[in-house]
């Protein structure tokens, strides 16, 4: 378990390295939407005691990611292209009301020095999603929208975007990992994102995100034409 070392572990650390290891389980298809588990099994997994690992299968069922059965455990979350659907339309009206706010008050420029960071991953991301690498992308992909969130909105907002891609991931991993042209349908305009924020133009930004989004919706349609043949 990560935090074996000198450091010392405490219940909550314990607690918030479970959760992420799950996470990573999930994301990366080991954990399959619909699979159950228990927290016996989970705890005998990472030779740890059942508390930390019911509190992060809890905290993880509180981010929508699973599901609990009182009887039966817990089950990785199955969602549906229209919940899909639903978080694409609500990470459009989020992020449009982020820059409708920052017209307002006159922020539509972010520092360059400010977004350094964040254009080193805009730049791995974009190589791992031209190479149609998920593996690698799903990685700098949250990272660089955690990042940026936290540039350009508030922490709650930063937060919820952040959980709302997690769970945008855990649905399209699944598909992306069958689908035959994936390059096609990933997001490949991170650095081109970043350099229109850092030049203030508002427009060009929007017109990047609004591009995403109807790329998204269009591949929510193709997933329903697939699953209904």
């Amino acid at each position: 378990m990560p935090g074996s070392g000198s450091t010392p572990v405490t219940r909550s650390t314990l607690r918030q390295q479970i959760a992420d290891a799950l996470r990573d389980e999930v994301l990366a298809g080991r954990l399959q939407p619909g699979q159950e588990f228990t927290v016996k099994q989970i705890a005998d997994q990472y030779g740890v005691s059942a508390t930390p690992v019911r509190e992060a299968l809890v905290d993880l069922s509180a981010q929508g990611l699973l599901e609990s059965d009182h009887h039966r455990g817990f089950r990785v979350h199955q969602f549906t292209v229209d919940d899909y659907r639903d978080m694409v339309e609500t990470r459009s009206l989020v992020i449009d009301g982020i820059v409708q706010h920052a017209r307002r008050a006159g922020r539509t420029q972010v520092n360059a020095a400010a977004v350094a960071p964040v254009r080193r991953r805009a730049e791995e991301a974009d190589r791992a999603a031209r190479g149609g690498d998920l593996d690698i992308l799903i990685g700098y992909d949250l990272r660089f929208w955690r990042e940026l969130g936290t540039i350009v909105s508030n922490r709650y907002i930063s937060d919820f975007l952040h959980q709302l891609r997690v769970q945008i991931w855990v649905f399209a991993m699944p598909h992306l990992r069958i689908e035959p042209d994936v390059q096609r349908w990933l997001f490949t305009r991170y650095e081109e994102l970043v350099d229109a924020l850092v030049s203030g133009e508002v427009e060009a930004a929007r017109e990047v995100l609004c591009a995403y989004n109807d790329l998204s919706l269009t591949w929510a349609a193709r997933l329903d034409e697939r699953l209904s043949s």
